[in-house]
């Protein structure tokens, strides 16, 4: 009954969405309001908010290891500035970081057939198990397109609730893969259902295959999370991923979700950027 309850609000939302309108929407909030939030005390923000992410096919222990030490030596190295939030790993070099962090920083782990959510649901299910069981705090699975694209709507709804409820605590982010999906009906649409299904982040993309987070993109998953807060009353959180390298590309990301969403948004609890050489080039800048 409640799946029935929750799948009849997808009823509520508008999924008709005009792609060009949206596009020109983003150009005008970004060249409006952009520049006003390039600082130092909004690239410091904007490095708290940084997943810092390891998802190489040459990754080991010892590289792993070594990203880990980087984290822990931040605080002495950077006085006085906020620490990254997490570190996001595959599944199985969670028990590295966790053997090795010694500061307060959160342990990430991708899973559940990552990046492209093709395997089976015992698979996925164990992997997201494991990973919470060597320590990650947060997972980052990737909504099952294949369903959303069939419209098989609650077989999506289905697989996303269980391995929420297997994450109990722990925060779910579901990547929707944006630069797959492209037209701003279908993310949208895959926004809310999981959303609906428990996710706490909805995030862009995975990095890998398809193109990464783009302002359109971002600007219609900002408005879905909106219309979901206002109708459900559920704070849900943004994870911009794929592709963001430059500190223009972060303050632009950052104006997005401040005009959309408002400040309370702009905390690490609900806002991420999940990057790699983003960091080092953050703290350049400030520097």
């Amino acid at each position: 009954m409640m799946m029935y309850n929750n799948l009849e609000i997808l009823n509520k939302f508008d999924f008709i969405l005009n792609d060009q309108q949206i596009e020109k929407e983003v150009q005008i909030i970004l060249r409006d309001k952009m520049q006003e939030n390039n600082n130092a005390d909004i690239l410091s923000f904007l490095y708290s908010c940084i997943d810092l992410t390891s998802l190489n096919t040459d990754d080991s222990k010892e590289s792993i290891w070594q990203l880990t030490s980087k984290v822990n030596d931040f605080e002495h190295t950077y006085p006085g500035l906020s620490n990254v939030a997490a570190i996001c790993v595959f599944p199985n070099f969670v028990s590295t970081v966790k053997e090795s962090l010694t500061t307060n920083v959160n342990i990430a782990a991708v899973a559940g057939g990552f990046p492209s959510s093709q395997t089976f649901m015992e698979v996925k299910i164990a992997e997201v198990s494991l990973a919470l069981l060597d320590g990650a705090q947060e997972i980052d699975i990737v909504c099952n397109l294949g369903y959303l694209l069939d419209d098989e709507i609650e077989e999506l709804y289905t697989e996303i609730s269980e391995i929420k409820e297997i994450c109990r605590n722990a925060t779910l982010k579901v990547i929707v893969e944006s630069g797959l999906l492209q037209s701003a009906s279908l993310i949208k649409k895959a926004s809310i259902i999981s959303m609906l299904s428990g996710a706490d982040f909805i995030k862009t993309s995975t990095g890998k295959v398809y193109p990464g987070a783009t302002p359109e993109a971002v600007y219609v998953m900002c408005q879905a999370i909106k219309e979901y807060h206002t109708l459900c009353g559920v704070q849900t959180g943004i994870k911009v991923s794929g592709g963001i390298k430059t500190t223009t590309d972060a303050i632009k990301y950052y104006t997005l979700v401040k005009e959309l969403l408002g400040d309370i948004w702009l905390t690490p609890e609900y806002f991420r950027i999940g990057a790699s050489s983003l960091a080092d080039c953050i703290l350049q800048e400030i520097d």
